[in-house]
């Protein structure tokens, strides 16, 4: 094996070999090795070494029927022999590690290196003391030897800056990790298997199961651990995850027993022994490997190449490192860098996902900004030296000389400071730490809102939603289904009859076929609480059939216990295209009889005999049929009631029919009743819905169901209101409308029907997929539409993977549709959507508001540096000073903005939609308006401030020089301005009152204080280093009155109306033409990706959940040292993850199933 570089494993395998020893009848490595055999090798080795499945259960101590007897020693003996099924995932980054990431970034180092060579020089005296003056006024001030002395502080307080942006992006960088493996790990608890221990079904947190458990299986499922099938029926495995084959493979205990972790469900249902956990596994000896080839791959890594040999491994790599399977295989988890994810999707390109509509609009903004700020910089740094050079040696004619040579690099240095200053000023480095910030807060709180989110970006989007495809059952309905109405023996019962009423054939049939024909899983339990409601588990529809047995005074259990699952002849389990379920069963007399349910009209049209009043069959005819559905189905249907028909046949013993030919066998039948089942609506649904529609989103019900009882419960929600004009109709009506004569899906057709659909009933999860692609695709309106998806059922994957959002059922749901989606609902209910659409909102805003308020600093503090520059030599604002304002410009106040609670008032506006430029024309009308106010007052201060407080100018002030009053007062107005922008940043949409609700976020009081505080500790006791002289009082009364001004000058501009400022539309808009180009964008990131790859692995979680949003705020990619301080470290670390961007974007059609395997599973990460 691979893995036994690693030497650990290696010991604790040769230990193990003793196992016979212990007392069981099996080491590890033989059950290894036994798992890695597949189909007849599989059955004839487990035949020939133990003696079939059986012999295997008794050497592993273990009961096929009654699992393990569950004593503590006996479980605690497995789990030191076999192992745990858990993956032990990567060490988290070290704090230091992240600081030596932060440091990466290459605005920070220009300043580092700004700051050494600022720092040498000043230690370097000329020689001589008459240079002096023939150097000019290149060495003015160099006299006073005190000052001379304090040249180095300048270089040291940049220095010191730099490690403290450093060391604040390294703390966000490890908190949000934290928060991330929290999360992660919610999700692992809440990962549960139904096993069998002392005969008692239980559930079992995945990292509890243990070798020996009898694990019971069924649709939907993914595999914990590895086993072997001891019985099965119809099982269908999607093996993809392991094998890339996209083919479903069929299971049985005589021909394929064998179950590998990982894999999925895809029909059917069984039991299986378990063999395998963890480590031992076929997924975790993959790991294994992978862990032990990390080092050799990332050399190889490094150049680029691909290793074919570990092509296997690495796609499972790829399956693996996505979020999904490190959610949904918990205890598999492991936080391994995923290197084949890029080149394994560039050789698989699926259709993409567009990027998250905010994602894309940040992109444009923050490359537009770092454009402009590099140029401004580059223009800054220019016209200092041509002024400096045109100035010393052509006015005054002086020549260079040697011993001075050292004095004007100082100047060009510090020229060189200012220029970098503008630069760390412009670009917006904050806004990925507010992204991040706004999305981690309100993923924390949408877990209290019962809203688990699985990819970070998904709460955004959705605030953007404009249509909302919602499942009935279990999401708009309780999902507690009850009999209410039932048709037996030619008389429709209103309501459950009493037993004697029935003929006894009837009923005798009625119940048998119930108790046999449902999954065993399936029960009524008592319930928790006296008084309260019986338990039901398993398949809800079949838990209201079995509460009909028990209505009519008869146990379903005593039925089963005679005849067990091992007896059942074959069983055709129920999936999307059947749509109903059918068990045969042996009769004493050696023939056979089939009990089947389903869809009522699907099982009614399969029927030619009926149970009469006496419980004999007698003739079905075709018009009987009709009549049946106009007197008996219809009329529950139009009561809200779903209908299921239950029938059975005999089939002789001699000669036997072939099972497998079923349109054959599921036909004949002789219909036993038709069942009314009651599925209430949840009784906040309405109004959720209600609130939806009031914020511009549709609603629209897609569902399984018959088309009457779907617009009965539409109805009853009101997702549709009677006299309104819209369409109900059902799949097989949907595809003629959506098709042309060749049977292909044409968009122009599905404009037609999509504005008015409101109910899509019988639909098939293909008519599902096709519905939200048509409208994702559509561009018929002016705005495109943002569409989210619930389901529960594996045949949900596509239309969850192909959505904007998916959301998951958290309770229902299967873990295959889990996997696909975004979003989990933990408590399985409409209003939690509406939760997340509340809280999506919120996020969008809190990025315009920080947004609002960061492009306001940068245009005045860029201008203020430029214009200052130019005119006097020297920025006003120096460089320490500048990197101060941009923390607390960035950090904090992306801090206190992105932290705003939501409100309801959220929800009565329209959704913005994708082509909403992200700075709003009221926004932009606050920029330009606190801008201009901002800009008068600098300027009036720098060019009139010395004479209005009557001290000395600090303008043309020579090297080294100690710092004025004068520039103090400006760069303490220029603070105290931003801290008052910052309260009126707090509402975007041009509201008076900006101090609305400002006590409800502390977080917001308290940044505001604590800049206040900071700024007087600057100010008073910073000299040099900050370049401030204290101020006496009036002098501060001043700085903060002009401060004030910013709230009054709010309440003026708020009155100018938008329609005179048409000029202002344009900013960060995201136009059509701009969505479809992806792939350059990619391909230039995968550039950064190879070199960067170590930086990235321990993140990789993080990431997963973040990559998405930062990646592309990656200035660097436009232009190499445009990104800037702060989130820069971020960003260019984020480069490295890029591969992962696409992550959410592998979007599968049912055709592409093996694809959407292999990449699909990356969808998974993104948080």
């Amino acid at each position: 094996m691979g893995d036994m570089t690693n030497s650990d494993f290696y010991a604790k395998n040769q230990r193990n070999e003793g196992n016979h020893a212990a007392g069981f009848g099996c080491s590890l490595m033989e059950l290894r090795s036994l798992m890695e055999l597949r189909g007849s090798e599989a059955v004839v080795k487990l035949q020939e070494d133990y003696g079939g499945v059986e012999g295997l259960c008794k050497r592993l101590k273990t009961s096929p029927t009654e699992g393990l007897a569950g004593a503590q020693p006996d479980l605690d003996k497995r789990k030191e022999l076999y192992g745990r099924n858990l993956i032990p995932p990567k060490k988290p980054k070290t704090f230091l590690q992240l600081v030596w990431e932060a440091l990466q970034d290459v605005t920070l180092i220009i300043l580092e290196i700004a700051a050494l060579i600022s720092l040498g020089l000043s230690f370097y005296h000329p020689p001589g003391q008459a240079s002096g003056e023939s150097c000019g006024t290149a060495a003015g001030g160099v006299e006073d030897e005190g000052e001379a002395d304090a040249g180095w502080i300048e270089g040291a307080a940049i220095l010191l800056s730099v490690v403290c942006v450093v060391l604040v992006t390294a703390f966000n960088d490890w908190s949000k990790e934290k928060q991330f493996r929290g999360l992660q790990s919610r999700i692992e608890q809440e990962q549960k298997f139904q096993v069998v221990r002392g005969s008692q079904v239980i559930q079992l947190p995945v990292s509890d199961i243990l070798v020996g458990d009898i694990a019971q299986i069924k649709y939907g499922d993914l595999l914990p651990a590895d086993g072997v099938l001891i019985q099965g029926n119809d099982l269908k495995i999607d093996e993809s995850s392991l094998t890339g084959e996209s083919d479903h493979v069929k299971k049985s205990a005589d021909k394929d027993p064998m179950l590998l972790s990982g894999t999925h469900v895809m029909e059917g249902s069984g039991r299986m022994v378990v063999t395998a956990v963890g480590v031992n596994s076929q997924t975790g000896i993959i790991f294994t490997l992978l862990g032990a080839g990390v080092e050799e791959e990332e050399k190889k890594e490094k150049k680029g190449k691909m290793q074919d040999g570990n092509m296997e491994s690495n796609q499972i790599k790829v399956k693996k490192q996505d979020g999904a399977a490190a959610m949904e295989m918990q205890p598999l988890k492991s936080a391994e860098g995923g290197e084949a994810d890029d080149k394994e999707r560039k050789k698989v390109s699926v259709s993409k996902k567009e990027k998250s509509v905010l994602q894309g609009k940040l992109t444009k903004l923050a490359v537009q900004i770092g454009k402009a700020g590099l140029l401004m910089s580059a223009i800054t740094v220019i016209i200092l030296v041509l002024y400096f050079a045109i100035d010393n040696f052509v006015m005054q004619k002086r020549p260079w000389m040697p011993e001075c040579t050292p004095i004007y690099i100082q100047y060009f240095v510090k020229f060189f400071i200012i220029g970098v200053t503008v630069l760390v000023v412009a670009v917006p480095e904050g806004l990925p730490l507010a992204v991040t910030i706004s999305l981690a807060y309100s993923v924390k709180k949408m877990m209290k809102d019962n809203n688990l989110v699985r990819h970070l970006d998904a709460c955004e989007t959705m605030g953007n939603a404009t249509a909302i495809c919602s499942d009935k059952t279990g999401t708009l309905t309780t999902n507690r289904m009850t009999a209410v109405q039932c048709y037996v023996g030619d008389v429709h019962y209103k309501e459950i009859p009493d037993p004697g009423a029935l003929p006894p054939k009837s009923l005798e049939l009625l119940v048998n076929a119930i108790s046999i024909n449902s999954a065993y899983t399936t029960k009524i339990l008592p319930p928790d609480k006296e008084g309260g409601l019986p338990k039901q588990v398993g398949n809800k529809t079949e838990c209201g059939l079995l509460g009909l047995v028990l209505d009519l005074k008869r146990d379903y259990q005593p039925i089963r216990n005679q005849i067990p699952e091992e007896k059942l002849y074959k069983v055709y389990t129920f999936n999307s295209v059947r749509k109903s379920m059918s068990t045969v069963i042996k009769l004493p007399d050696g023939s056979f009889r089939m009990y089947s349910k389903g869809a009522s009209e699907i099982v009614l049209k399969k029927c030619n005999h009926i149970l009469s009043e006496v419980g004999e069959p007698r003739v079905f005819r075709p018009r009987d049929k009709d009549e049946m559905v106009k007197k008996v189905i219809e009329p529950m249907a139009c009561d809200g009631l779903r209908t299921i028909c239950v029938a059975y046949r005999d089939f002789p013993s001699d000669p036997e029919p072939n099972w497998d030919d079923e349109n054959n066998i599921l036909n004949d039948l002789v219909a036993i009743c038709v069942v009314g089942i009651e599925d209430p609506v949840r009784p906040e649904v309405p109004d959720a819905i209600q609130k939806c529609q009031r914020a511009g989103i549709t609603v629209r019900m897609v569902t399984g169901d018959n088309i009457n009882t779907a617009r009965a419960i539409a109805i009853k929600c009101g997702i549709i209101h009677p006299g309104e004009d819209f369409l109900c109709i059902d799949g097989k009506e949907f595809n003629r409308r959506i098709r042309n004569e060749k049977g292909e899906v044409e968009q122009e057709r599905i404009d037609k029907v999509w504005p008015k659909l409101r109910v899509l009933a019988r639909s098939s999860p293909t008519d599902k997929h096709t519905l939200v692609k048509g409208i994702i695709d559509s561009t018929m309106a002016d705005q495109r539409q943002v569409v989210a998806v619930t389901g529960d059922g594996t045949n949900d994957g596509p239309a969850l993977k192909k959505a904007d959002v998916g959301f998951a059922m958290g309770i229902a749901g299967t873990d295959v549709a889990k996997e696909a989606s975004d979003i989990i609902l933990t408590d399985d209910n409409f209003s939690s959507i509406v939760k997340a659409v509340m809280w999506g909102r919120n996020v969008y805003d809190s990025i315009s508001k920080f947004l609002q308020f960061q492009l306001t600093v940068n245009v005045v503090a860029v201008i203020v540096a430029f214009t200052g520059a130019c005119i006097t030599q020297d920025s006003p604002l120096k460089a320490v000073q500048m990197l101060w304002v941009n923390l607390i410009m960035d950090t904090f106040a992306s801090l206190a903005l992105a932290t705003e609670p939501p409100t309801e008032s959220l929800l009565k506006r329209k959704p913005y939609g994708r082509n909403k430029p992200l700075i709003s024309s009221t926004m932009t009308k606050n920029i330009l308006g606190h801008g201009v106010y901002q800009l008068v007052i600098i300027f009036t201060l720098l060019f009139a401030g010395e004479k209005i407080f009557d001290i000395d100018s600090g303008r043309n002030a020579p090297l080294h020089s100690p710092p004025s009053e004068h520039y103090t007062i400006i760069f303490n107005t220029f603070v105290m301005m931003q801290l008052f922008n910052e309260i009126n940043a707090r509402k975007i949409h041009g509201e008076r009152n900006v101090f609305d609700g400002i006590f409800r976020n502390p977080i917001f009081c308290s940044i505001v204080f604590g800049t206040f505080a900071v700024q007087i500790v600057i100010v008073q006791f910073g000299g040099k280093p900050f370049s401030c002289q204290p101020l006496d009082l009036e002098k501060w009364m001043w700085c903060v009155f002009l401060g004030l001004g910013e709230l009054v000058w709010g309440q003026v501009i708020a009155t100018i109306p938008n329609s005179r400022l048409r000029f202002l539309r344009r900013a960060g808009q995201l136009t059509q033409k701009d969505e479809l180009p992806e792939e350059d964008v990619n391909e230039e990131n995968e550039e950064i990706d190879h070199a960067e790859r170590e930086l990235r692995r321990g993140q990789i979680l993080w990431f997963r959940g973040l990559n998405r949003i930062q990646t592309q705020i990656e200035v660097v990619n436009t232009f190499k040292s445009g990104t800037s301080f702060q989130g820069a470290g971020a960003l260019r670390r984020q480069s490295s993850t890029t591969s992962q961007t696409q992550d959410v974007t592998n979007v599968s059609s049912p055709s592409h199933v093996s694809l959407s395997n292999l990449c699909s599973s990356s969808s998974s990460g993104n948080v």
